[in-house]
């Protein structure tokens, strides 16, 4: 599992090393440091770590190393990674047609974010455009996604590009 620790610790000499050195004590794998001296908070500075580790009982035992080194735990999450696919739709659109597609599609994949933007119509022509950032947990189902509205605009006679 990836997770992110936002910390606070004593603004003083070898603090930085004393909160991650414990997590290779717990065999967890660092992915990455942030060490921002520009937010102190009761004399601590703010250390934001992103790191690996096999399970929940080495994070539970790395949190109760740092509560043992008075390291303050500001935030603890999970962190997982997302597909991005953005999508450009061309046609006798409007925003029911496209919440339609979009609460369909939701009940084949899981989306983690949907951003939706679409013309206006215009004198000369009845066509719109939309576009559609999705963001989803895995690649599978962004290859979902790409089937399902590449079937759905067939039917309407949308032009449907993918990855603009």
């Amino acid at each position: 599992m990836i997770v992110n620790a936002e910390l606070f610790v004593k603004d003083l000499p070898g603090q930085l090393v004393g909160s991650i050195e414990p997590i290779s004590l717990i065999d967890g794998n660092i992915m990455g440091i942030m060490h921002d001296r520009e937010r102190i908070v009761n004399h601590r500075i703010c250390v934001n770590i992103t790191f690996e580790v096999e399970g929940q009982s080495q994070l539970e035992a790395l949190k109760r190393i740092w509560k043992s080194k008075d390291i303050i735990i500001s935030k603890l999450g999970s962190v997982y990674q997302t597909y991005t696919m953005d999508y450009l739709l061309i046609g006798d659109i409007d925003a029911q047609y496209i919440e339609e597609l979009i609460n369909k599609a939701n009940s084949l994949v899981t989306m983690d974010a949907v951003d939706v933007r679409y013309s206006s119509k215009t004198n000369s022509s009845s066509k719109r455009t939309g576009l559609i950032s999705v963001k989803t947990r895995s690649e599978e189902d962004l290859e979902r996604l790409d089937r399902f509205l590449d079937d759905e605009c067939r039917k309407t006679n949308t032009i449907y590009v993918r990855g603009v």
